[in-house]
Order: structure tokens, then C-alpha cells, then sequence
């Protein structure tokens, strides 16, 4: 009887602990299935670069890393003595050319103008003295009293005259109109063109001095100072703290619960904020080298992840930043 009594009471916490094993297992099961899937996200944010025209060597900060800027914050100044050295040489190529139009539309000077015609008077009673010469000339020929070479001589040097009160004439014309039109214009285009050749200069010299165009904070300054600086050179990087977004990683059986507008539902622990609320604006997929898994060995597909943005709604609490994770529950 002892016997079988102690089999009975082996069967008996045997089959207890099989069902207690059997109760656990079910238990665990169904509360697997039901507990939420978290998906981790992180919260990003645009970085812009400042970079200037103006090579030079860095010759101080007006910032630090991790001081916020509002815009037009002076940042950085660049010093470059070599872009200082053009602007004098065009200034002054500029002014030079500017008096040469001046002097151009103000016309010759009297003093040439009366050069001019005193050389032109002269000419005349030149011409004059040579056409009376001849006139005598011709006629003592024509009562055979010179020779025919004396008057042809005569006669070439009256035609000489001619031609030469001629010339002084023009000369004197010319000096009294002054300049051409052409000529006018044509100084005045050099002089405008020496002006924008300043201007471009004091473009390039105003990123002496670079400021912010965005309001944020001063994540990264990448030279240091006395280091030289070329034209496009990134010099700091601003973070805008208020335009920050999440992004998540979404495999593609889960898109359907992702759609352009729809409202997410997150928690930053970093900062311990719950309920902050995103609006997805942005949706694209990885590249193949993203693939998360296969569906099946025959007549499957790859499953493709998808990257997620989202903004959000409302002012979150103080301290969100790049880098902190966001978690949601699906």
C-alpha cells in the first residue's frame, strides 16, 4: 500500500509540474504577442556650412563651439593682404581711366586749339605766297622768258602748299570739335569697366568678415587661427535647433502603418519627454544594400527599408537635440 501511494504522489507533482510548465509557456507566448514592437528612431538636424569668397589666412573668431548665432552674428574674420593690394591697383587703374574720359568729353585745351590754328594761318599765307608765285611764273613762261622746268617747279610748289593748308586745316578743325564720339564712348566704357573691376574686388573683401545666416548653434569650427583659407573653404558648421527632425528605418512590411502626413507618437528619454507628436513629411527608400530579409525561398521578395522624417508638432522640452534616440510603440 506504501507502494502505491508513493507512485500516486509522484504522478500527482509530476503532472503539476508538467502543467504548471505548460500554464507558463502559454502565458509567455500570448504576452509576447501582445507586447508592442518599439522602433528606434533618431533625432537629426541640417547642417550648414559657412564658407567665404575671400582666400586668406583666419585672423580671428568671434565664436565658439556650441555658442548659439542669431543671423547676421559676425563669425570669423579672413585676412588677406594680397586681395587688399588688387583693390588699390584697381582703384587706381579706375581713377586714372575716369580722368582720361573727363579730359576726353571736356574737349582739346585751348592752347592746342590756338596751336592749331596758328599753324593752319600759317599754311594758308603759305599757299597763298606759292599761288601768286606761280601766277608770275606762268606768265613770264607764256612770254618765253623762263623755262618750262622753272614753272613746273612753281607750279609744284603751289600744289605743295595747297595740300599742306589743307592738313593744317583739318588739324585745326579737329582740335576745335575735340574727340570723337567713338573715342568718347570708348573712354567712358574703359572707365565703367575699371569701376566694376573695384566692385567685384569689394565684393569678394566684404567676406572679410562672415556672418551667420541662420540663427542656431555653432556645432563644428574646422580651422584654426593663422591657418589659411581658400575660396569655398568650409570654416564652421551652425546647427538650426529649431527646425530638428526624427528619422526612423521602416521595413517594409511595417509601411502601411507609415503614411506622408500621418502623426507619430514618441518619447525622447535623453530628455525624458513623452507623447511628443511627429508629423511624417518625408518618405524614401535605401539603397539595396538595406535589405532587411527575404520572404520566402520560393516566389519571395526582398523586403526593402524605408527612411522616415517627421517634424515635430509643438515645441518639445528644452534640450532636444541631434543624436537622441526617439522611440515609438507599434
Amino acid at each position: 500500500m506504501k507502494s502505491n501511494n508513493g507512485y500516486t504522489a509522484l504522478t500527482v507533482v509530476f503532472i503539476v509540474i508538467v502543467a504548471s510548465i505548460v500554464v507558463i509557456s502559454v502565458w509567455g507566448i500570448s504576452t509576447s504577442r501582445h507586447r508592442p514592437t518599439i522602433i528606434q528612431g533618431t533625432i537629426e538636424a541640417e547642417q550648414v556650412r559657412i564658407s567665404g569668397k575671400l582666400p586668406g589666412r583666419i585672423a580671428a573668431f568671434y565664436v565658439s563651439e556650441g555658442d548659439h548665432v542669431e543671423v547676421g552674428d559676425t563669425l570669423v574674420s579672413i585676412l588677406s593682404p594680397e586681395v587688399e593690394a588688387k583693390r588699390s591697383e584697381a582703384v587706381a587703374i579706375a581713377n586714372a581711366t575716369r580722368a582720361q574720359s573727363r579730359k576726353i568729353d571736356h574737349g582739346t585745351r585751348s592752347e592746342v586749339v590756338g596751336a592749331a590754328k596758328q599753324l593752319w594761318q600759317s599754311a594758308k599765307a603759305q599757299r597763298e605766297l606759292a599761288q601768286q608765285t606761280y601766277g608770275r611764273i606762268k606768265r613770264l613762261w607764256a612770254d618765253s622768258v623762263v623755262t618750262l622746268q622753272r614753272k613746273e617747279e612753281a607750279e609744284a610748289m603751289w600744289k605743295s602748299a595747297v595740300a599742306m593748308e589743307r592738313a593744317a586745316k583739318q588739324e585745326y578743325l579737329m582740335a576745335l570739335r575735340g574727340a570723337q564720339k567713338e573715342d568718347k564712348e570708348s573712354a567712358r566704357s574703359v572707365a565703367v569697366a575699371a569701376d566694376d573691376v573695384v566692385e567685384q574686388v569689394d565684393a569678394v573683401l566684404e567676406d572679410a568678415f562672415l556672418t551667420a545666416p541662420i540663427a542656431g548653434e555653432v556645432a563644428v569650427i574646422y580651422p584654426n587661427v593663422g591657418e589659411l583659407v581658400g575660396t569655398g573653404t568650409p570654416i564652421m558648421s551652425i546647427v538650426p535647433l529649431d527646425e530638428v527632425y526624427a528619422v526612423w528605418n521602416i521595413r517594409e512590411d511595417w509601411m502601411p502603418e507609415f503614411r506622408m502626413g500621418d502623426t507619430l507618437c514618441g518619447r525622447v528619454p535623453a530628455i525624458a519627454a513623452e507623447g511628443v507628436e511627429f508629423c511624417i513629411n518625408y518618405i524614401s527608400p535605401l539603397g539595396s544594400y538595406a535589405t532587411w530579409k527575404t520572404t520566402g525561398d520560393v516566389g519571395g521578395y526582398d523586403m526593402r527599408t524605408f527612411e522616415v522624417h517627421a517634424r515635430p508638432l509643438c515645441t518639445v522640452a528644452e534640450g532636444l537635440r541631434p543624436g537622441m534616440s526617439v522611440l515609438i510603440d507599434k
